[in-house]
């Protein structure tokens, strides 16, 4: 599985009423680390999609998910279950890193 590109008008759908826990990626095209981290999370979507959907919300496209949940930096990872923020990890981090925080959280 692939990750989902989220849009404000989706993310009620795509993230809060999802089946499974989300990760949300809150990045912008010009952004640096999320363009780090942005191969790992490809990597853990096809790994993991079973157990969790990884889902993209362009901050720059999307102004209101990112605000609603007080994003202040990016890269931000919200990760959502049963439509709830249960955990959030800001900056780049290396992909064992994300994958642990992951399979701590859900």
């Amino acid at each position: 599985m692939a990750t989902v590109a989220v849009t404000d008008a989706s993310f009620d759908t795509d993230v809060l009423k999802a089946d499974k826990p989300v990760v949300v990626d809150f990045w912008a095209e010009w952004c640096g680390p999320c363009k780090q981290i942005g191969p790992s999370l490809e990597e853990i979507a096809a790994e993991m999609g079973d157990d969790v959907i990884i889902a993209k919300v362009n901050i720059d496209d999307n102004p209101n998910a990112p605000s609603r949940y007080g994003v202040r930096g990016i890269p931000t990872m919200i990760l959502f279950k049963d439509g709830q923020a249960a955990s959030t990890k800001v900056g780049a981090a290396a992909k064992t890193a994300i994958e642990s925080w992951i399979r701590e959280t859900i």
